[in-house]
């Protein structure tokens, strides 16, 4: 694998760690509970498709 493609998913796990802390403080609040929600799933659509590729 390229020196790319690992920058590239490290980039993407770490949007995806993002992603999931920011969901989770936003889903704990009953104004903004969709959202959260919403960054959560994008978080684990990053992780499933850095799966894909090192697998």
């Amino acid at each position: 694998m390229s020196s790319f493609a690992q920058v590239a998913l490290a980039l993407a796990m770490v949007a995806a760690l993002l992603l999931l802390a920011g969901g989770v403080k936003l889903a704990l609040s009953r104004q903004t509970r969709s959202r959260g929600m919403l960054m959560i799933a994008a978080a684990l659509v990053l992780v499933m498709n850095v799966m894909i590729w090192t697998v």
